[in-house]
């Protein structure tokens, strides 16, 4: 029975390129366990950047044949997507072995540090990597198990997504779409928001209600009528609204381009090189966290001016003839929204894609998608949808994201079906102006961001 991360030596995760799965592999790596994995995407003589990043960091890679399992793992791990039928889980239960998913995995790495959890339906992974950079900054020298690479991490060559640090302190991400966020004991729990995603709202109330009950400090985003529902301490939480006071009250803010500013209590400045009002809600949490355990503010702001961002929320890959090219990982309503929210000071004119993924889950956000995005949309502004991504699996596609567009264009927004994403480009030139802003979002496909490269060279 696996009850610590002291009771294996040798892990085997089954689809360690996943960005969960390639986290907790690299940390445990750089814990000094004896990691290895398959995945799905390696392919014999195929070049893979992310096992490239693997295999420098000292992980075994393999192919998804059942060939990595040996006598010697004491422990598969396995995400919600891995089905009994897969090579490695048969091979791990003719020998035996221990099969555990990640987030019982991640629980058990959790239990065995002081860990601050990150939750909320929106923001959890920019906000895991602001409260770490703030941490870093201030000597504390955390750890981070997130869901997407840092760009501080990136430029060292390193996937990006997971770091050891060399305190007790590790900042992780709580996941609630598939309610592994219950398993969490925290030191500080943290509350971004709650919205309509993979779950009804009921059932993320009672999710979100265990997570406050298993942390030890709770700290709760009281902008949000729900989440101030679950709050335990006024004087811990954040608050964009004056008539929604707390501990850490943000106002002024400004944006201009690319850039945001605003300030804390009425006290202190900050500066960040990112977009959108969502990024001062995603900054204020972190601010808010670190200042429970001693961070002054003035040092989080300086940590802030300095932050790099990361992969995919809200990344400038550049601009060329006038039209800034961006990409990001929205792909619930509120997400896609506030991205388009994000761009509109930047120019006067935004064209954004989406790549709907799943056909259930697209199917069941498809009202909130039609009423997000039409609300947010200037009558100068466009979007374009691309059919929704498969993964495979027993799925009944029972709808399509022209669907969606139908709705859209009914609503009266100016809304565009390109079936093929590799027609968008040649799609949508005209449609170009010499000042607008081209955003390009989606989730869980992992081809998007070198599609996001392509558009981006070939505009």
């Amino acid at each position: 029975m696996i009850s610590s991360i002291h009771d294996f030596r040798k892990p085997f995760f089954i689809g360690v390129a996943g960005a969960g799965m390639s986290a907790i592999a690299q940390y445990l790596q750089g814990s000094g366990k004896a990691v290895s994995g398959s995945d799905r995407f390696f392919k014999p003589g195929e070049f893979n950047e992310t096992r490239q990043k693997l295999e420098a960091e000292g992980i075994a890679c393999f192919e998804q044949d059942g060939s990595g399992i040996t006598p010697e793992t004491d422990l598969v791990v396995v995400s919600t997507a891995v089905e009994d039928t897969v090579p490695e889980v048969q091979k791990a239960k003719q020998l035996n072995i221990p099969i555990i998913k990640r987030s019982e995995l991640l629980a058990l790495i959790a239990a065995s540090k002081k860990t601050i959890a990150v939750g909320g339906t929106s923001g959890k992974s920019t906000t895991s990597a602001m409260l770490f950079d703030i941490l870093e900054h201030a000597g504390l020298k955390p750890g981070i198990i997130s869901g997407a690479g840092l760009v501080s991490l990136i430029k060292k060559g390193l996937i990006g997504n997971a770091r050891v640090g060399e305190s007790e302190w590790l900042v992780i991400e709580a996941d609630e779409s598939d309610g592994s966020i219950v398993q969490y004991k925290p030191e500080i729990g943290l509350l971004l928001n709650i919205d309509k995603d993979h779950k009804e709202i009921e059932v993320l109330m009672d999710v979100f209600a265990t997570f406050k009950a298993n942390s030890q400090r709770f700290v709760v985003n009281r902008s949000h009528p729900l989440a101030m529902r679950l709050s335990s301490d006024i004087k811990n939480d954040f608050s964009l609204q004056p008539d929604h006071p707390a501990g850490y009250t943000a106002s002024n803010f400004t944006q201009d381009g690319l850039t945001i500013g605003f300030s804390v209590n009425n006290e202190t400045d900050f500066h960040l090189n990112l977009l959108g009002r969502h990024n001062m809600e995603n900054a204020l949490a972190a601010i808010a966290v670190a200042a429970q355990i001693g961070v002054p503010l003035k040092v989080s702001a300086e940590a802030l001016k300095k932050y790099e961002g990361i992969y995919r929320r809200n990344q400038v890959l550049g601009n060329k003839n006038g039209v800034w090219v961006i990409d990001d990982f929205a792909h619930n309503p509120v997400k896609c929204a506030a991205a388009i929210s994000a761009c509109q000071p930047v120019a006067p004119k935004v064209i954004a894609w989406f790549q709907p993924h799943g056909y259930g889950p697209t199917k069941f956000l498809r009202n909130d998608f039609v009423q997000e995005i039409s609300a947010v949309l200037r009558a100068s502004d466009e979007i374009w949808m691309s059919e929704i991504f498969y993964a495979g699996g027993t799925a009944v596609k029972d709808i399509s994201a022209n669907d969606l567009i139908g709705d859209l264009r009914a609503a009266g927004s100016n809304a565009f079906f390109i079936e093929d994403r590799n027609e968008l480009l040649n799609a949508i030139r005209s449609h170009l102006t010499p000042n607008c802003v081209l955003l390009l979002m989606g989730a869980r496909d992992p081809s998007l961001e070198s599609f996001g490269k392509e558009i981006w060279e070939n505009l």
